[in-house]
């Protein structure tokens, strides 16, 4: 396993990164995420259409770049560390995959070059509103949904919605229908991070299209979990990256905060804190890109590689965003600093996809560790 970039993927980050640091500035986050849409349609076009970050991981016959999962999270990672506020999250790296995991390949052809040109955004409909994930939606057997699904993000932008039902055996299905379909209603939240907005969506006799069930009506759970976990390497590269942005916010301001007479990041305690958070962040990023790895060597440690990501990184972040605020002091509880924005998604992203107990009771059922009384 190569655990050192390709001269391809050396560019990759460094044009991302040198993007961002011109379009993803505090200023532009937060006119973005206070916006109706809560991103900026100019920037998602740069972004993906015409820096072609859309198609990162996907194949070339759908218009994709074909660098694999790698490229994928150096993208997310360098979009994490400026919180950049954007369906690719959930229209490539959750939606996207499930088609592609879950379709033909003729509904792959039909439904996925939009999606990669930031033309279609699209959203994965998955789980209830249930503090333990599952899928709350039915499909009857004339191809009608019911139910809802809760905490999905950027549903109010979507096109498409991507959705996970169960039918009457109690059998996984995904469907892809129009976000504006008959029956569709979308209610979108005010969420705790802003720079992320999530929905409820709800579904009332909505008619599926045969051609629109992923996979022809074949059992979906398998599916379903490889773009879940997919989304959990995802997810954990955006975390790493997002616990290295809040660091270097707090490395800068520990410079220019004199006490004493001198800069406070000179304080031994200080630096140790700072030394601790930087072993965290340079932890979550093997444990992402070790991940991504192993998708992209067709590895069969999928499943735990993602559990151990999406578990560490959850907790970096967290970690390294909380410490941010006390080691800027009061200003690190202001609205007018960023450094609330990025607890605010280092705890969103804790839970989206499974909070980081969870994914160690994953990890345990894996390697087949019992539970002691």
């Amino acid at each position: 396993m190569q655990f050192t970039f390709s001269e391809e993927e050396t560019l990759l980050q460094e044009s991302v990164s040198g993007f961002l640091a011109t379009h993803g500035s505090s200023a532009a986050v937060r006119k973005a995420m206070e916006s109706d849409l809560g991103y900026d349609p100019a920037l998602w076009q740069s972004i993906v259409g015409e820096m072609g970050m859309g198609g990162i991981a996907f194949p070339a016959r759908l218009g994709g770049a074909e660098m694999g999962h790698v490229g994928f999270a150096i993208a997310m990672m360098e979009m994490g560390r400026v919180l950049l506020p954007s369906p690719y999250f959930s229209s490539i790296g959750l939606a996207a995959q499930a088609i592609l995991n879950a379709g033909t390949e003729a509904q792959q052809d039909t439904l996925l070059p939009a999606i990669v040109t930031g033309e279609t955004i699209a959203a994965l409909a998955w789980r209830g509103l249930e503090r333990t994930p599952a899928i709350a939606v039915r499909i009857d057997q004339n191809g009608q949904l019911d139910g809802e699904a809760g905490f999905v993000p950027y549903a109010h932008a979507a096109g498409l919605l991507v959705v996970a039902a169960l039918d009457a055996a109690r059998k996984t299905v995904l469907a892809a229908i129009p976000a504006d379909a008959p029956g569709v209603t979308i209610e979108r939240h005010v969420s705790m991070d802003l720079t992320r907005p999530l929905a409820t969506v709800r579904f009332a006799g909505v008619a599926v299209a045969q051609d629109r069930i992923l996979g022809g009506g074949t059992d979906a759970s398998a599916a379903l979990a490889r773009s879940l976990d997919l989304g959990r390497i995802a997810l954990a590269a955006e975390n790493a990256g997002g616990a290295e942005g809040v660091l270097d916010l707090t490395v800068a301001y520990t410079k220019d905060r004199v006490q004493f007479g001198r800069p406070i990041g000179s304080f031994q305690a200080l630096k140790h804190r700072m030394a601790d958070m930087m072993v965290e962040v340079e932890t979550a990023k093997t444990g992402a890109y070790y991940a991504a790895c192993v998708v992209d060597e067709e590895s069969d440690e999928l499943a735990e590689a993602a559990a151990i990501a999406a578990s560490y990184s959850a907790d970096a972040f967290m970690g390294c965003a909380g410490n941010a605020i006390q080691l800027h002091g009061g200003i690190g509880f202001t609205w007018e600093h960023d450094a609330h924005l990025f607890f605010k998604r280092a705890r969103a992203n804790a839970v989206l996809l499974g909070d980081p107990t969870s994914q160690r009771v994953r990890i345990a059922d894996m390697i087949g560790l019992e539970k002691v009384a």
